[in-house]
């Protein structure tokens, strides 16, 4: 029997061992779409408990911080909303959090949070509800006082060469601006341009927020489609100048439907009105806002990022309850390759199709991704379109396996840019580790099973290249 996550976790061949000790474990990390904020990297924020790292809390304006993950984990034990999203005391939130742990047998979560225990506090336990009190004052004691355990100490251990935030436009990147001025920071924080309220049209707020994106231009009001496509094309330009790498859209699905731009501005203004807009005229609009957008992404060297098929807030109580981003989203069945092959068309048309990562969160779209890809790569970068890594709900062993190994029997996998956190928390940093013994597991076994030579020029090349390489090449780092 092998000891629980010892130094060859995951790792089942004698290759695989080889692959991560000599090639992946030690690369730097490109975490190139998380959700971190930017003010704590700059105030090297101290967390006063693991609780606070772990659970999260309410921010000021009501909204809710946390790790969701955590939260479906402890309302699938029976745990009281008042211990997760409510104001019971963090000593006792961290409690029913560890005694719901154990139960979590083949989840990540299970796996994450004791490679956190053991990478960034040195404990060799397993958390649970017996050494829970154990676990609260080992991590607490090293929280307050251990250098390396405020924001930046987190990620520099953690070997981070470069983080890509998500913000909106009308962000106006203070804290970007003052991590870049500061010399003592010696990772690199870029922002990456996040549009979908701009784009959202038929969902509510969306006049209120084009007000709001009006005055960030300098403008009253955006009368027209052109006004809109001009004040995103400024926040673009903006974004770029403070070292934009990627963009980002958040979308229940990919729309394609063609209409004049005289078409479109007549869907905008019936919105601005306070009229509500079709199915059909929501998607003419959005093609339109993502046509453009494409184009300005290629202009700038900007990857553009698209997430779709989650639908959201399906606990409609709870949902209203809570708001948005708190566990209660699920994977869709939307089915949109052919629309997002018609974008990645209508862009290439003009030669102006930008580097491109298409993620699902349904795994039955990996092979239809996979098709898209080889459709519309070309010289300038290799993979330049890209299957992105699996994400969300597919964030596990299991659908690591499938997203790669898709990957490889229908394009290139020695060319994928590889993990990233997609994570709210300075910890998540571990879950790159885990990735990275799944990828050289998988290989290793390729190799072992004599489907791949044991050339090990070729194998450092391709396991350095996934873990930063290609990332640092994609992105221009």
């Amino acid at each position: 029997m092998k000891a629980f996550m010892d130094k060859e976790f995951m790792l089942q061949s004698p290759t695989a061992q080889h692959l991560y000790h000599d090639y992946a474990a030690d690369m730097p990390i490109c975490d190139y779409h998380c959700h971190i904020p930017p003010r704590e990297i700059y105030e090297n924020r101290r967390f006063e408990n693991i609780a606070q790292v772990w659970l999260g809390g309410r921010n000021p304006d009501g909204s809710y911080f946390g790790d969701h993950y955590k939260w479906r984990v402890m309302r699938s034990n029976g745990v009281p909303e008042e211990y997760i999203t409510g104001d019971k005391p963090d000593r006792e939130r961290f409690q029913k959090f560890a005694e719901a742990l154990p139960m979590a047998i083949g989840n990540p979560m299970y796996h994450w949070t004791n490679l956190e225990l053991h990478v960034f506090f040195g404990y060799d336990g397993v958390l649970n509800g017996d050494t829970a009190e154990e676990v609260w004052n080992l991590c607490n004691d090293k929280l307050q006082h251990d250098p390396k355990l405020t924001v930046r100490g987190l990620i520099e251990q953690s070997n981070v060469a470069f983080i890509g935030t998500t913000d909106d436009p009308i962000d106006d990147l203070y804290w970007h601006k003052k991590i870049k001025e500061d010399p003592t920071i010696k990772f690199t924080v870029a922002p990456s341009f996040r549009p979908d309220k701009a784009i959202n049209i038929n969902k509510p707020g969306f006049a209120e927020y084009m007000g709001k994106l009006a005055a960030v231009v300098g403008k009253e009001k955006l009368a027209c489609i052109d006004c809109v496509t001009d004040a995103l094309t400024k926040r673009i330009e903006f974004f770029a100048e403070m070292g934009c790498r990627a963009s980002d859209h958040g979308l229940d699905y990919i729309p394609y439907r063609e209409a004049t731009k005289e078409e479109v501005n007549a869907i905008y203004q019936k919105v601005m009105k306070g009229e509500t807009c079709t199915t059909e005229e929501a998607e003419k609009y959005q093609t339109y806002v993502l046509i453009h957008l494409g184009k300005q992404y290629h202009r700038l060297g900007i990857a553009m990022q698209i997430h779709y098929n989650c639908l959201r807030g399906v606990n409609r109580k709870m949902n209203a309850l809570l708001g948005p981003d708190t566990g209660y989203d699920m994977i869709n069945t939307a089915t949109c390759g052919g629309e997002i092959a018609s974008l990645l068309s209508a862009l290439n048309d003009t030669d102006e199709c930008p580097k491109t990562i298409i993620y699902s969160l349904n795994p039955a779209d990996d092979a239809q991704i996979g098709t898209i890809l080889g459709c519309f790569q070309n010289s300038e970068v290799p993979g330049k379109i890209q299957h992105g890594s699996a994400w969300w709900f597919n964030d596990h062993k299991i659908g690591m396996e499938e997203q790669m190994t898709r990957l490889a029997s229908l394009g290139l996998l020695g060319n994928f840019v590889g993990m990233l956190t997609d994570s709210r928390s300075f910890l998540s940093y571990t879950r790159h580790d885990y990735f990275r013994r799944i990828l050289c597991n998988i290989i290793g076994q390729w190799v072992e099973d004599g489907e791949y030579p044991n050339d090990e020029k070729a194998l450092e090349k391709i396991v350095k290249g996934i873990c930063f390489d290609n990332a640092k090449r994609y992105f221009n780092l």
